[in-house]
């Protein structure tokens, strides 16, 4: 199974050295992520993540305003992504500190590149799944690899924005997808004023997927925050 879906993952880079950010940013580009935000500090961090929507964030400890483990706490009230603290503080109890809120994995400065990029792949694999080519859901299924929708005996085409909206919301099936990460995915890095239009391809996925698009129960709306897509095991 290929991984290339995994490089399409937005990532927040936060450090205070601009050598050892640099050379992330280098190592993580170099083998094919290119959707990289970078941070000095607590507040630069906060303010590129309202922005860029990441889908992971790797965090120094020890910031000039703050530390990893406060940010990561406010990262999570912005989005729940997985965390990688990449720091040189490397007592057990900074471990267990980072573990306990919930961080994915720990790396301990200095360290090689490659197992930089395979924490990071093993992070992505378990926490993105890729498209199945047929996902079930309560009254249809969506067949990714036809762009397809079968509803009972029809087939009913996806356009290409559909396509992509759905795409993210399975990759976060049972998950809340806000609605500036859905506009993102379908309308690129500039996603403010597609409010509108994303309600419109919302209401129209609605038709094709579920049984009574006025009463949805596979794509539902989270009020206030944005919508969940609900798959069958």
């Amino acid at each position: 199974m290929s991984d290339d879906y995994l490089l399409k993952k937005r990532i927040l880079l936060v450090d205070d050295e601009q050598e050892l950010l640099d050379m992330v940013l280098s190592i993580l580009t170099d083998y094919g992520f290119h959707h990289i935000k970078t941070a000095k500090n607590v507040n630069e961090a906060l303010a590129a993540a309202e922005k860029s929507r990441p889908e992971m964030a790797i965090l120094d400890i020890m910031l000039p305003d703050g530390n990893g483990f406060d940010l990561m706490e406010q990262l999570k009230r912005q989005g729940d992504y997985p965390v990688l603290f990449l720091t040189a503080c490397g007592e057990d109890e900074d471990k267990f500190r980072g573990f306990g809120l919930g961080a994915d994995d720990y790396i301990v400065k200095p360290f090689l590149p490659k197992e930089l990029l395979f924490r990071v792949m093993a992070i992505l694999r378990r926490s993105y799944k890729e498209e199945s080519p047929v996902v079930r859901l309560k009254h249809s299924q969506i067949d990714f690899s036809r762009a397809e929708v079968v509803k009972g005996n029809e087939r009913i085409p996806l356009t290409a924005k559909e396509h992509d909206l759905l795409s993210v919301l399975y990759r976060n099936a049972g998950r809340i997808v806000t609605i500036d990460a859905l506009c993102e995915a379908a309308w690129g890095d500039n996603p403010f004023g597609y409010e509108n239009s994303l309600m419109a391809h919302i209401r129209r996925i609605r038709e094709k997927i579920e049984l009574n698009p006025s009463k949805p129960v596979s794509l539902v709306t989270i009020r206030g925050l944005g919508y969940k897509l609900m798959v069958e095991d």
